[in-house]
């Protein structure tokens, strides 16, 4: 089950706001915390823990599951070592995502804590970190992936660095997670935040679409909201977003007949498994509608995105629901019944043969 998170930063705002933000975003169904260790800087460290305990303890208690940002110098701020978590599994914590790692026999040694905390490895770096640790022949149960934030401007992950990365984790089965860009949120962990992010092509994208890329590419399993503090409408966007099937957001065209409005926004659609260059073909819609009179009412030139329904002049095919993935030049025989947003056009290169698909209409 893929799952969607927030994070919080103990010391940056009061406890307070940081456990109203998680009861807000817990009523939205978030399940996962990304909080963060390396960064808080305080002389009274009983404080610290004090108020750390209390918003993991808050966040428990709905459900939710935290997992804290450490890296070496936070065992040594705190006196730990690698054998004994007993530190982290007092904080409550899920689990603990290692930023920087040690030598691979010590995050092997970690996975088979008697806590059972989690050990999440920093995904993003494209070396043979993973292959290392596995060579220490760790408890791979206890292993989790997250992938890095990016606070600067185009310094975020190139799409093909992802995926080589991405792909290390997911071929063992370890399950990972990606942080995507709040654009009302004002802060991270550092004191630079121009958004907070894992792709670059994700920094200026609404929140919802930057979820359904990372879901469409079957890399990610966990979807977090880097910065904070998200707005209730993006949360609620966020958990609106069908992270098992991609959902088009789309625009109708103002005359459409009713019929053809439920084929596009009624039913779930596959594309053929002979597919296409040209089209993405949803083809059990003509069986469905077999007999209606389809007549052509809109039949200009063919936009890539453009959704499309044959007209009864097509015969056969008439009824069949298809979505341009090139411009064509219009026959006269096929309407264009809506188009996909633009800022969503590019989530048809992740359409597969059989892949299934829905479209909801923009508010």
């Amino acid at each position: 089950m893929r799952r969607i998170g927030i994070s919080v930063y103990p010391g940056h705002v009061s406890n307070e706001e940081n456990l109203k933000y998680i009861k807000l975003a817990s009523r939205y169904g978030f399940k996962r915390i990304f909080t963060c260790l390396i960064s808080v800087e305080n002389e009274d460290m009983d404080k610290v823990v004090k108020e750390f305990k209390e918003m993991v303890a808050f966040a428990n208690n709905l459900g939710m599951e935290v997992i804290a940002d450490v890296a070496p110098e936070v065992f040594q701020k705190f006196g730990l070592s690698f054998n004994d978590l007993g530190f982290f599994k007092d904080l409550g914590l899920y689990g603990i995502r290692l930023d920087m790692g040690f030598s691979g026999l010590e995050e092997s040694m970690m996975t088979y804590n008697p806590y059972g905390l989690k050990i999440e490895l920093n995904m993003s770096n494209g070396t043979k970190y993973l292959d290392n640790i596995m060579s220490y022949k760790p408890n791979v149960e206890n292993i989790l992936g997250c992938h890095n934030f990016y606070p600067h401007v185009y310094t975020g992950l190139s799409y093909d660095h992802f995926v080589r990365c991405s792909k290390q984790f997911k071929e063992l089965g370890i399950r990972t997670a990606a942080f995507v860009n709040s654009h009302n949120a004002k802060y991270g962990p550092w004191p630079v935040s121009e958004g907070l992010c894992t792709l670059e092509v994700h920094r200026n994208l609404p929140i919802e679409v930057q979820a359904k890329h990372l879901f469409a590419t079957g890399l990610i399993d966990d979807v977090i909201i880097g910065n904070a503090f998200a707005s209730e409408e993006e949360l609620k966007k966020l958990s609106e977003v069908n992270s098992d099937m991609l959902e088009f957001t789309v625009e109708l065209v103002d005359d459409i007949p009713e019929v053809e409005r439920k084929i596009v926004l009624d039913e779930i659609h596959f594309n053929r498994g002979d597919v296409s260059e040209y089209v993405v073909r949803s083809t059990m819609t003509r069986v469905k509608y077999k007999g209606h009179d389809f007549p052509p009412f809109n039949t200009p030139d063919i936009k890539r995105g453009d959704i499309l329904i044959d007209s009864s002049l097509y015969t056969r095919y008439a009824g069949e629901l298809q979505i341009a993935l090139k411009d064509m030049k219009n026959s006269g025989k096929t309407n264009v019944v809506g188009r996909i947003v633009d800022e969503e056009i590019f989530l048809l290169d992740y359409i597969e043969p059989w892949s299934k698909f829905k479209f909801v209409e923009r508010k």
